[in-house]
């Protein structure tokens, strides 16, 4: 007998719990509620993304637990942070933001890191987003692919991250105000 394929609207009847439900190829992951580091890191970098990507009207920020879904293949994620730039805003509905953002975020957590680096990798590869972000505050490193200019390896920034749009640099956020 078949195993049940978990789809992303399955995963919206979960409970409302505190946890994250995602449904990636087929497969259900759950994740618990984030610690406070993995909080304060993520609302530094929201605060530095709303100054660079969306006070100057490039787009709009969201944060989890804003869906984003993948009508084609039935797939869904709750990413820490997503940025969808003003060409791309009708992929913004109600509920759900339907299609590849131009940006998505993930910080690690321990329970997280693994999926994050494998998983969803390989989901917003192929799915086509055109930037992800791994965050890693123990490292205090961001591993950026660029998936939409080609990229085959992270570029790893340990320094300043570069925040770009397609191609268009925009600015830089310091590393040292998003880990400290």
């Amino acid at each position: 007998m078949p195993a049940t394929k978990i789809t992303w609207r399955d995963a919206q009847s979960m409970p409302e719990d505190g946890k994250l439900y995602e449904a990636i190829g087929g497969e259900l992951y759950v994740t618990p509620a984030p610690k406070t580091r993995h909080e304060r890191v993520r609302m530094r970098l929201v605060d530095a993304l709303l100054q660079l990507l969306v006070h100057p009207g490039h787009g709009q920020l969201f944060a989890a637990p804003v869906g984003v879904e993948f009508p084609d293949t039935a797939e869904g994620v709750q990413p820490d942070i997503v940025f969808v730039s003003t060409a791309q805003l009708h992929m913004v509905k109600e509920d759900t933001i339907q299609g590849a953002p131009d940006l998505v975020i993930e910080v690690l957590s321990p329970s997280t890191a693994r999926r994050d680096r494998t998983v969803k990798l390989d989901l917003y590869r192929r799915q086509g987003v055109g930037e992800y972000w791994i965050v890693d505050g123990d490292a205090k490193q961001i591993e950026a692919w660029r998936f939409a200019a080609g990229a085959t390896d992270a570029e790893l920034h340990t320094n300043r991250v570069p925040v770009r749009l397609r191609d268009r640099a925009l600015g830089e956020i310091g590393l040292a105000t998003i880990f400290d």
